[in-house]
């Protein structure tokens, strides 16, 4: 029987951040398992997180972020965790903020937590055009959803069985899953909230969101965001009818 909590951490080539992480996390969270998601890697992530003491699935393909993601939620919901924790693999995320995160889905007050550098700390300097997208996001997520959403590109996230089960369906995105699943999981009636937490710089590599990909990614994220509202909106408006 597996332990209630799984750590899910979605990683490309990245074996030199993982010595890093994984023992920090460990640290953190001693009693919940842990699962790397290899998107299949051309370095050594793979063995360098069995090595860890980490349980590793490597995927046939490059899936991208959002396939590997999804691979961990599906890969909880077959085995029956209860809740779940979503961590990068770049030292991005403080593990010790972890705990922080999972608090409130084990008290019941929340489906979904995500974790908020700009309440909590962001020891990092985003570029311009990131720190746009930010606040951008953030404010269509927070007028859709009808509350104050401060960090709604936050990839560091707690969540219940129930939603890691809805997301292993096809309700997530394949590539960049930021403001857009925070709106879809609002029509679909699950209870979001923010902690603060902290967030650094990564350790190496580089991001995905580096250079033009962000270009991409903000349009692309308006699209996703304008195709999750009016799929809801029209199937409530079906419901009325």
């Amino acid at each position: 029987m597996p332990h209630p909590t799984l750590i899910i951490i979605p990683a490309f080539n990245e074996a030199q951040n993982l010595p890093h992480v994984l023992p920090r996390l460990r640290q953190a969270m001693p009693h919940a398992d842990i699962l790397v998601v290899d998107d299949h890697s051309t370095d050594d992530t793979g063995a360098v997180a069995r090595r860890l003491g980490a349980r590793v699935l490597r995927l046939p393909n490059n899936l991208g972020y959002g396939g590997a993601v999804q691979t961990g939620f599906r890969y909880a919901s077959q085995q029956g965790y209860a809740y779940g924790v979503m961590i990068d693999a770049d030292g991005q995320h403080d593990p010790q903020s972890a705990p922080a995160l999972l608090a409130p889905i084990l008290a019941g007050a929340a489906d979904v937590v995500v974790g908020s550098r700009f309440t909590g700390q962001m020891t990092y300097h985003a570029s311009p055009l990131r720190r746009l997208g930010m606040r951008l996001f953030a404010g269509i997520t927070s007028a859709l959803t009808g509350r104050a959403v401060t960090d709604a590109t936050s990839g560091f996230q707690a969540m219940t069985g129930e939603v890691m089960a809805f997301f292993a369906e096809e309700n997530y995105p394949s590539d960049y899953p930021d403001a857009d699943t925070l709106v879809l999981l609002h029509f679909a009636g699950f209870r979001v909230q923010e902690t603060p937490v902290t967030m650094h710089e990564r350790l190496s590599g580089r991001s995905m969101h580096s250079h033009l990909s962000a270009f991409y990614y903000i349009v692309k994220m308006l699209l996703s965001i304008g195709m999750v509202t009016l799929r809801y909106r029209t199937r409530a408006g079906a419901q009325r009818a």
